[in-house]
């Protein structure tokens, strides 16, 4: 039998963990019922169960039946602050929660992954990690993870890692996709808060108005992005809050936004906060107001490293066929806190299509309308097995193994 086919037989108690957890969506680093149900999952696959101490993770290590090297699988657990929208039978039972992003996939797949390796643990030549990790959504879990030894929890330093994000559009249901290098950007936060002096709105100079040089301060921010910064190396910068004034005919005594900014290359990550955080001082100065601004770095980009890009790659092509794989062009501005561990460890990032509709007008992650075809659960869990079992195999010196082995 092999990992794939194993999987599909997993299928139907795949789906309806998936299902269990996207009932139960959680925000941010604390997951108890999640966690409590992955646990469940786990229970009777002895493996080595540790959890987080400022967190809820979960990091599990199955012992192979032989020495060897260690690898670590990841899936992020947490949900985000959005009323579902979609349909679904099984629909958040929490209002401002939903799993919108589809980590209840990348959980439910991981577990599925732990129950094929564990089968076969007696052939593994290595260890195995599991991370199952909360706080993805800008929490960084992943951070946070590696702060308590994630990345050392077999013992020894892992060796290689890979980690699976569905797509609710974009991609075809069933695709893989990923690129050699930089696959998502690096992103960062800036608060900005001006402050003037209110008064009436008949009489906007007998006060001093934060809210015209605030907009100003949104545009110019646009402007150093095609000013400053080589096209071919770019900038996103998008203001995703503005809050200022209680009604129309009140000139406010401050104005507030918030912005995230996303970037490609470790040297334009380091310099874009620093511009931005200049160009709102420039022109709150020029405006005679007073201002507070801050900015603060979250996740670096997610680099894949070529070798285990082309090993990925090769590893889909060879299991469910050529026409499976999809080579990314170019990279994706979203962003991902797996950056932190491909960091530190070699390792690859890809994505796998759960679009059940037409994925060119599919909502997308993060829509409150976004759906995510669980059927694809079982070659992801296989994809994430087949990966850990060649991986530990190659660094055994052993002989590549047969397709879908």
């Amino acid at each position: 039998m092999t990992l794939r086919s194993d999987a599909a037989a997993l299928l139907d108690e795949l789906v309806a963990l998936r299902r269990d957890l996207h009932r139960i969506p959680e925000i941010g680093l604390h997951l108890p019922r999640t966690q409590e149900r992955v646990l469940a999952a786990l229970d009777g696959l002895g493996l080595e169960t540790s959890l987080g101490k400022n967190l809820s993770s979960i990091t599990a290590v199955l012992r192979g039946g032989r020495p060897g090297g260690t690898v670590l699988l990841r899936g992020d657990m947490d949900a985000l602050p959005v009323t579902e929208a979609g349909g679904e039978e099984f629909t958040s039972t929490l209002d401002g929660a939903m799993h919108a992003c589809g980590h209840d996939l990348h959980t439910a797949g991981l577990v599925g992954a732990a129950r094929l390796l564990a089968a076969r643990r007696d052939d593994l030549p290595g260890d195995v990690v599991f991370m199952f990790q909360p706080g993805e959504e800008g929490w960084d879990g992943a951070g946070h993870m590696i702060d308590e030894g994630v990345l050392t929890a077999s013992g020894k330093h892992v060796d290689a890692a890979y980690g699976l994000h569905v797509s609710a559009a974009s991609y075809a249901k069933g695709q893989f996709v990923a690129r050699p290098g930089t696959l998502m950007a690096a992103s960062g936060a800036l608060a900005v808060r001006v402050q003037g002096d209110g008064g009436h709105g008949s009489s906007p100079h007998d006060a001093r108005d934060p809210i015209p040089a605030a907009c100003e301060m949104v545009t110019a921010l646009q402007t150093m992005v095609t000013r400053t910064f080589d096209v071919f190396d770019p900038v996103v910068i998008t203001v995703g809050s503005f809050h200022a004034g209680t009604r129309r005919n009140i000139i406010p005594d401050d104005a507030v936004f918030e912005a995230t900014l996303r970037s490609f290359s470790p040297e334009v990550a380091a310099r874009v906060g620093e511009r931005a955080v200049q160009v709102c001082r420039g022109v709150a100065a020029a405006h005679g107001l007073d201002i507070e601004v801050a900015y603060e770095p979250e996740y670096p980009a997610t680099v894949n490293d070529a070798e285990a890009y082309e090993f990925v790659a090769d590893t889909v092509r060879d299991v469910f066929g050529e026409e499976r794989f999809t080579e990314m062009a170019d990279p994706i501005t979203g962003s991902e806190d797996f950056s932190r561990v491909l960091e530190r460890v070699p390792g690859a990032y890809l994505f796998l299509g759960a679009c059940p509709t037409d994925p060119a007008t599919a909502p997308d992650n993060h829509s409150p309308r976004a759906r995510f075809d669980d059927s694809v659960l079982g070659d992801g869990a296989a994809l994430l097995a087949e990966l850990a079992v060649r991986r530990l195999g190659l660094l055994a010196g052993e002989p590549a193994l047969a397709p879908g082995s």
